[in-house]
């Protein structure tokens, strides 16, 4: 409760450093990664230098200042009981040291705050919050809880070193007034630079000793080299997505292996996850570079699919309905830039929403473009439009009520076996119980790429159109946003709002900080009207029951063509691109003519999975891909494609299958019929006595 309280307080005032990223709602280390990666590509198209400098901090939790934090939380405004609270907090805390069923005594922790505590970690963001605040004009920095990295960009080598080392002179002098200690041992320096020849490294000390100068470093997860490849990044993913691999290799046995989707859950879960994460950055390397993670993404999809080691990675890719790298990482860039857009807040706004030196890019190609535009070229790739966002809204205090007055007379039938009639008989007797209560009926409507809200008061009908990527539940919400602030300039104070949406209700009766912001920003004025003396309750009824304000609004909402409120919410951002990336990969698909599984398979969307034990459904996917052993282990040992001694013809799975004259009779004796084509044999769910004909010619235990 006082951890929830304090973040509000901090969130809502603005008190803590927007360059400060850890343990905040909405953002994470890839910001902080993303604004060095932008200040760096924009320093190189301008041919400048960049020095970065990045500190340790010597047990920064356990040196934590008592009294510092709870003099920077007076110097914030914060009053009366809870820094006392936090007083009390701090103090007499003790801790002891297990030696293996041994304790010591009990010692007296005098300074630092308290481990495993959800307030240490706020506590200690207050503390260091001011230490990005010691930085002169021409330095930049980021922090992420105690990690802290400096930066300054200029043409002119001893303007970096003058900037820099007055940074540092300042920061040291803060981390000593603060009971801070940086480590000089741990403490790195990085030369940012493209310029040819010779140019002379940065000279910056720390407390008397040089900073080493590195050819390249890690920063929060991701290795940075002096000239941006990331070539040591990807390098260091695919020796720990190998190792991950390692289990899958264990698990994929094609006799007892588990079965596909299990396996495909931990690629995900082991392998995928370390290639995701910030992708959006070290994705913008040479593609030649991070072409070489694609190895490990198909090793991965052949260990869980069993398909033979000659499959096409196009086929891997839709047998198992994996993306491929490349659009998985172009996903996540433009599903974080949307990220950002929705967050005015954000440190990084202005640069993506804004990016800079966009001629110079345009006229020198062999510079990589900063985050910004080559999100511009990835919308326009994927014929993705760029609406406004709807931007984060603040949660109500969590000291007031939330919870919402319902009305729970309709929630007991159950509609599919109830008839109209009795829903409008109950309604009427509602309406009886509630005649002092105004009627407020609202519906959102969405066919195609028309999506509308509509609101029916007493003499009065709202409609307005949405933003075409908006989903149904904006649409609900919309038009209950659209009532309460209808109300608020009405002179009677007693409303029932009708929805025949109970996900809004319920969203309304859960509204938190990770909620819709439609939701939020419909609780704040519904919180604003009881405040005003309004009563105002929710009630669910039944849609398209005969009930005449609800078909009124359903009618309305189809038809609404004027469109006042042009933002999409970024919750309804990543089914657009689900469905965008899904058709750019469908496009990719298409132009496999000579694909194998493409004549089986016309969809990238994925066959069903199989009820087949292990061993069977690996032969299934070997068959529909087309790469079996018996067929493609030539291509392995360089020897000429096997002929087929009947028809004198190269052997593949369709001429088995289909075509070879030799096995007419097996087909008419398991498929009645000699004339087939690889869907009926391989397709959707595959024929049931496949496998028995597989079996009697002899060809099972090949594939």
């Amino acid at each position: 409760m006082v951890n929830k309280r304090l973040v509000y307080i901090l969130e809502k005032k603005g008190l803590l450093s927007k360059f400060q990223s850890g343990f905040r709602y909405g953002r994470g280390t890839q910001d902080n990664v993303l604004q060095l990666e932008t200040a760096i590509r924009e320093a190189f198209i301008t041919k400048k230098h960049l020095v970065s400098v990045l500190f340790d901090m010597e047990k920064a939790y356990d040196r934590s200042w008592r009294y510092g934090i709870l003099k920077d939380m007076y110097n914030m405004g914060f009053r009366g009981k809870l820094p006392i609270f936090i007083k009390n907090f701090l103090q007499t805390r003790t801790f002891q040291v297990r030696v293996g069923d041994i304790l010591s005594e009990e010692f007296i922790q005098k300074e630092g705050v308290p481990q495993g505590s959800v307030l240490s970690v706020v506590l200690f963001v207050i503390k260091i919050n001011g230490i990005i605040h010691q930085l002169p004009p021409y330095v930049h920095g980021s922090l992420f809880v105690d990690d802290f990295q400096i930066y300054c960009a200029s043409t002119d080598m001893s303007f970096i070193e003058r900037q820099i080392q007055a940074a540092i002179k300042q920061i040291t002098e803060w981390a000593d007034r603060n009971g801070f200690v940086l480590s000089v041992s741990k403490t790195n320096c990085v030369h940012f630079c493209r310029r040819r020849g010779l140019h002379p490294d940065p000279e910056i000390s720390l407390n008397g000793s040089v900073i080493p100068v590195v050819r390249e470093a890690k920063f929060l997860g991701i290795i940075f080299d002096s000239r941006l490849t990331f070539k040591s990044h990807i390098l260091y993913l695919k020796r720990k997505c190998n190792n991950a691999l390692n289990l899958l290799k264990i698990l994929s046995s094609r006799t007892w292996g588990g079965d596909c989707s299990s396996l495909l859950k931990i690629h995900k879960s082991l392998v995928l996850s370390k290639l995701d994460y910030c992708s959006a950055i070290y994705g913008s390397a040479a593609k030649s570079v991070t072409k070489s993670l694609d190895t490990i993404h198909h090793q991965g999809l052949r260990l869980a699919s069993g398909a033979f080691r000659t499959s096409p990675v196009q086929s891997l890719y839709v047998i198992t309905g994996e993306q491929s790298l490349q659009l998985r990482r172009e996903r996540q860039s433009v599903k974080y830039y949307f990220k950002i857009k929705s967050n005015r807040r954000h440190p990084l706004y202005d640069r993506a929403m804004n990016p800079i030196f966009g001629s110079l890019f345009a006229i020198k190609p062999s510079y990589i473009p900063s985050f910004g535009h080559r999100i511009r070229t990835l919308l326009s790739c994927h014929n993705i439009e760029n609406p406004n966002m709807m931007t984060r809204e603040e949660p109500p205090p969590p000291w007031r009520e939330l919870k919402i007055a319902t009305i729970d007379d309709f929630n007991d039938l159950p509609k599919h076996d109830t008839p109209h009639f009795v829903y409008l008989q109950l309604f009427y007797w509602h309406r009886q119980c509630y005649k002092d209560f105004k009627t407020a009926f609202t519906d959102g409507s969405r066919i195609g790429d028309h999506v509308g809200s509509a609101a029916i008061l007493p003499n009065l009908t709202k409609s307005e159109k949405l933003h075409k990527y908006c989903s149904v539940f904006t649409s609900e919400i919309y038009a209950i946003f659209m009532v309460l602030n209808k109300i608020r300039f009405l002179q009677n104070k007693k409303w029932i709002i009708y929805t025949d949406s109970k996900s809004c209700i319920e969203a309304l009766q859960n509204a938190s900080r990770l909620s819709h912001p439609l939701v939020l920003k419909s609780f704040s004025l519904y919180l604003n009207l009881l405040e005003q003396g309004f009563n105002v309750l929710f009630c669910w009824i039944p849609g398209h029951v005969g009930i005449v304000g609800n078909e009124t609004a359903d009618r309305v909402a189809k038809s609404a063509n004027v469109i006042m409120y042009p933002f999409v919410p970024v919750e309804d951002i990543s089914k657009v691109l689900t469905s965008k990336f899904h058709t750019s990969w469908q496009i990719l698909w298409d132009a496999q003519t000579n694909n194998k599984l493409r004549s089986i398979q016309s969809s990238v969307k994925g066959l069903k999975p199989s009820n087949f034990n292990r061993k069977i459904s690996v032969k299934l996917v070997r068959l529909r891909v087309g790469h079996t052993y018996f067929t493609h282990r030539h291509l392995l040992y360089s020897e000429p494609a096997p002929v087929c001694s009947t028809c004198n013809v190269v052997i593949s799975v369709r001429h088995i299958l289909t075509e070879c004259a030799k096995y007419n009779n097996l087909r008419l004796r398991w498929f009645s019929k000699a004339d087939l084509n690889l869907t009926d044999l391989l397709g959707d769910p595959p024929h049931p006595f496949l496998f028995d004909f597989v079996a009697d010619i002899g060809f099972i235990n090949v594939i």
